[in-house]
């Protein structure tokens, strides 16, 4: 590729996606050292996008002022760089859509886009899907894309194409505030936008209780985690809970150097992969077969054995358990987890 070439990557879902599209991001620069690289996204997503050296331009899609209104501006900003490829990894209307109009000379993505006819290229997208009797992270399936454009292509392993997150030295100064004096700690993220993908709250309560005379505990998440998350301060005093104190960024810079991480199968999860923490991540109502495993090199994997056949009930998760009885998560022991360390 030459410097007049242009590459838009199109991944509008949410965080955890946005987290792990950073990995094609870093491929595609490996394999196209001089093209110029953007990324369409949704609002609230941008600040693991805008510290990196490989994007040029980043278009915020802002679906408050007017979701129709503000991408159709969009689409008209994209058709104006002319652009040389789309790779859409969204598989949704309104990112068909934006490649449909993008006016770009090839189209990628993948099959199961609703608009994917008008794509020059395309390939299948599966949940689960297995090569190789292993089964593809979701890493591997995006950079799957780009056999479409190179014809040197080779699959990489999952743990060849971690997420890669940039840090500012505010992200840096402001994380070594927290955690000064903390001395060795562990950080966990027990919540979720989904419910039956959270481990139980009493076992996370039983977890803090076994390993708080190891080290000080963060407890991480949004803001409207923060009321969730309370009731398990009063387990030790060394526990803090500082979710909506950071940014994303900050999160996984605090991730980075903790002795371990606890997460559920949700966004933290991939914040911990981008920075190779050692992690421990707790299935509950889906399971990694979907390819949302963890991608650090010291990471474990905990899910009810042998799995419920209930198991698993969704691809996200639901507001509750379906059957009533949520055992893919209340049968999970705080003992298993705490054998991670």
């Amino acid at each position: 590729m030459n410097k007049e070439q242009k590459i838009l990557i199109i991944q509008t879902a949410f965080i955890g996606d946005v987290i792990l599209a950073t990995s094609l991001v870093e491929h595609t620069r490996n394999q196209f050292p001089n093209a110029q690289i953007d990324f369409f996204l949704r609002k609230g997503n941008q600040s693991i996008l805008e510290t990196s050296p490989h994007i040029t331009k980043l278009y915020i899609w802002d679906k408050s002022r007017g979701k129709i209104r503000s991408l159709i501006r969009l689409i008209k900003q994209v058709r104006s760089e002319k652009y040389d490829y789309v790779i859409n990894i969204q598989r949704f209307f309104n990112s068909g859509l934006v490649t449909l109009l993008s006016g770009a000379k090839y189209k990628v993505g993948f099959h199961n886009n609703p608009l994917s006819f008008s794509f020059t290229h395309k390939i299948d997208h599966k949940i689960p899907f297995k090569h190789n009797d292993t089964y593809l992270h979701e890493v591997q399936r995006n950079q799957r894309l780009l056999s479409k454009m190179t014809s040197n292509f080779e699959l990489l392993k999952d743990n060849e194409l971690k997420p890669k997150i940039y840090f500012t030295d505010s992200d840096m100064t402001n994380v070594t505030k927290i955690k000064k004096d903390s001395g060795e700690y562990f950080v966990l993220a027990p919540a979720s936008v989904w419910y039956t993908k959270q481990w139980h709250i009493e076992r996370w309560k039983e977890l803090i209780q076994k390993i708080g005379p190891m080290g000080t505990i963060y407890l991480i998440g949004a803001p409207t985690d923060h009321d969730y998350l309370s009731p398990l301060t009063l387990i030790n005093d060394n526990v803090l809970n500082i979710a909506g104190k950071l940014s994303l960024r900050e999160s996984a810079l605090l991730m980075r150097d903790a002795k371990r991480v606890f997460v559920n199968d949700s966004a933290p999860l991939h914040l911990a992969s981008s920075v190779n923490a050692k992690t421990t991540a707790i299935f509950c109502s889906t399971v990694p077969d979907f390819g949302y495993y963890p991608l650090s090199d010291n990471k474990a994997v905990i899910q009810v054995h042998p799995r419920l056949e209930c198991m698993p009930c969704g691809l996200h998760g639901y507001k509750s358990c379906p059957l009533g009885h949520f055992k893919c998560s209340s049968e999970i022991k705080a003992s298993d987890i705490i054998a991670t360390i």
